[in-house]
């Protein structure tokens, strides 16, 4: 008596983490543009000024509005762009976490007083 395994019916559709992926790549890219705008804040009067978004809490308010629209519009990109696709999560996922730890290292007081 033989035995099939891992067989599928014919009319399963194919396996897709492209909605996943997105959301991890976003998230990293999110963390990133956050960390780096508080950096340009700290360092240009410019910036500070125009991420002033709600004057009780100052530069705050527009350095996180910024960075969770950039998440959130990179994650709806991103999404839509792989929604039916099967991306590669092991490299994807390495680059949002070099993201998020090159956003932590810049947040880190003695690093981010170098700029």
């Amino acid at each position: 008596m033989k035995r099939a395994y891992n067989v599928s019916p014919p009319d399963t559709p194919p396996l897709t983490n492209g909605c996943a992926v997105a959301a991890i790549l976003s998230a990293g890219a999110g963390c990133f543009v956050l960390a780096l705008l508080a950096i340009l804040a700290d360092n240009s009067a410019l910036v500070r000024r125009s991420l002033v978004f709600y004057k009780p809490t100052g530069v705050l308010s527009g350095v996180t509005t910024v960075g969770i629209f950039v998440w959130l519009f990179t994650w709806g990109i991103l999404d839509w762009r792989w929604r039916k696709k099967t991306v590669a999560a092991g490299r994807v996922s390495a680059i949002a976490l070099t993201l998020l730890v090159l956003s932590l290292i810049l947040t880190f007081p003695p690093v981010s007083d170098l700029f």
